[in-house]
């Protein structure tokens, strides 16, 4: 089982397609032969990680799939759809080595190798279901943490991501080292507050976060 992650820019005529196929697409996946968990996502410019911050150009989707279904199912109709659409598109294959916590109620990262030093790159997937009567006070607390991890070194990228607007939040992040991440998740001084005020908030219903060796990466993100 191999953890995929695709995310496609996309032109502005062709954001209706896009908005349909983000409903479409949840049914077609649930159907598609090896897939044991998939989520179809809207993505944000990785700024301030807030509703403002949505990117109506970019759109993502994840997928967990056994590894002999791969190469069929990134030459389906669903992502040749997208990918006849799309001005870009990353793609990156990998391979979960940490996982805390519920999306959907589901723990979709399995485990099979317990996290060991390695020199890849990595990806850490942050997930949350927001409380609602919690929302503003979350949001007025992310710009902090938004700054500490864009000013963070071994940093590539970092994007926002949801299945909805509002309530349904994560993050999507690339670093070129484990000790760049664990630098950011354990002496960020934003960071150990956020964690502490998540518990003492109690922000969340569900979260999750979880830490991928990145095993292959096409395109830009």
């Amino acid at each position: 089982m191999i953890t995929a992650v695709y995310f496609w820019k996309v032109p502005s005529r062709v954001i209706p397609f896009a908005l349909w196929s983000m409903a479409v697409d949840r049914r077609r996946l649930r159907s598609a032969q090896g897939i044991s968990f998939a989520k179809m996502l809207g993505c944000g410019k990785g700024a301030t990680f807030t509703p403002s911050d949505a990117d109506i150009h970019r759109w993502g989707m994840l997928i967990c799939i056994e590894d002999s279904q791969l190469e069929k199912f990134d030459s389906s109709p669903l992502v040749q759809r997208w990918r006849s659409r799309s001005s870009d598109e990353f793609r990156v294959l990998m391979q979960p080595i940490s996982s805390h916590g519920q999306w959907s109620k589901r723990e979709p990262f399995k485990v099979v190798v317990p996290e060991q030093e390695f020199s890849s790159k990595i990806v850490a997937i942050t997930r949350a279901r927001i409380t609602w009567r919690k929302n503003l006070a979350f949001w007025k607390s992310v710009p902090p943490i938004a700054h500490s991890l864009r000013q963070s070194p071994g940093l590539i990228s970092a994007i926002g991501v949801g299945e909805a607007p509002i309530g349904l939040q994560g993050t999507f992040s690339l670093w070129d080292s484990q000790e760049s991440l664990k630098n950011f998740a354990y002496k960020s001084p934003a960071h150990k507050e956020a964690i502490m005020a998540t518990s003492r908030e109690k922000w969340f219903t569900e979260d999750l976060f979880a830490r991928f060796q990145v095993k292959e990466i096409r395109g830009d993100l």
